[in-house]
């Protein structure tokens, strides 16, 4: 008998390397849902049994999915997989119903075993030449950075739940391909009247760039009393709590990167860009000529009222490189 399932992300790269790894022999109807609502209506259509579920999706989130689905009592077996990767995520998605979590990059010997403990299936094999025929289709480039930076910043967004012991707001991450010139006007800091910036160099495999991490200055009370600070010295708080900030976001999402594109990043020392001043006056206008692939992660920190900005931005000359590593993915 036919299993109807969906696979529900917004990254067409992600439903592809989900489809890929289901295991071989498997008698499935495979549909997609771009974001939750489209799940929605596939559960209500019967078009899934199985729903693997993504959970930082514009229009409706995973989380919201779960949510609709156990207040309407909706015919589906959801199993999350997805880059957030945070406990506390873990915990609230086996809370709301979700029958197990799977961390991305995911594999086909994770979603053997678990459709095996479930007796949803009761042997498997590789799928074949054919089977994997049936998704071969061409993913851009933006698609592809935009899911290799997702998980990336999962894995950040991780270490930093666990060293302050809260949960971190992951959104979806943005990828621009502009020249520099328009950046200012795109960034989610543009409207903030105050900021302070570092910024850190990274090279390596034909690919440099550098990370800009940016924060409002009414985030800095909050995450310093989150750091444990001392609130006396308040005045010297906003530099270290930038470069404590700066070290676990830029490092930790930087090395997801290079991971997953199999390569080694050699990094220069931090530099501060400036405290209390416009984004214009941050980033400057440098090169406006210049084409960059420019990747914007805004973390957030909602019981605490702590936002910031991460940017990574990539050269024009890196394109080249970039281009060809990404396309060992796909």
């Amino acid at each position: 008998m036919t299993t109807p399932i969906v696979i529900c992300d917004d990254s067409s790269f992600a439903r592809k390397q989900m489809a890929r790894s289901l295991p071989g022999g498997w008698d499935v109807e495979i549909s997609f849902a771009n974001n939750g609502e489209e799940a929605i209506e596939a559960i209500k259509a019967g078009k899934a049994d199985i729903l693997f579920l993504d959970l930082n999706m514009p229009v409706m989130d995973g989380y919201a999915v779960l949510e609709a689905i156990r207040k309407n009592d909706l015919p589906t077996m959801t199993l999350v997989v997805s880059g957030d990767i945070q406990a506390s995520a873990h915990k609230r998605v086996l809370e709301l119903g979700a029958i197990d979590f799977v961390k991305k990059p995911v594999t086909t010997e994770k979603i053997t075993e678990i459709l095996t403990s479930y007796g949803i299936i009761s042997s498997s094999k590789p799928q074949t030449e054919s089977e994997l025929a049936r998704f071969d289709e061409e993913v851009g480039l933006t698609d592809l950075i935009q899911e290799v930076v997702n998980v990336s910043m999962g894995q950040a967004g991780s270490l930093l739940a666990g060293l302050l012991n809260t949960f971190i707001h992951l959104p979806v991450p943005k990828v621009h391909l502009k020249r520099y010139s328009a950046l200012n006007q795109i960034l989610a800091s543009k409207d903030s009247p105050s900021l302070t910036g570092v910024s850190q160099g990274f090279s390596g495999a034909g690919i440099a760039g550098e990370a800009v991490l940016l924060v409002g200055d009414e985030s800095f009370p909050h995450m310093a009393r989150l750091m444990h600070y001392d609130p006396k010295t308040s005045g010297n708080n906003d530099l270290e709590v930038l470069m404590d900030l700066s070290g676990i976001l830029i490092g930790a999402c930087l090395k997801g990167i290079a991971e997953q594109l199999d390569l080694e990043f050699s990094y220069s020392h931090p530099a501060i860009l400036g405290r209390k001043k416009t984004l214009p006056q941050l980033m400057g206008t440098p090169d406006k000529d210049q084409t960059i692939l420019a990747i914007e992660i805004d973390y957030g920190i909602p019981d605490h009222q702590v936002e910031c900005d991460l940017i990574l931005i990539l050269t024009e000359d890196s394109l080249p490189a970039l281009t060809e590593r990404a396309g060992y993915l796909r």
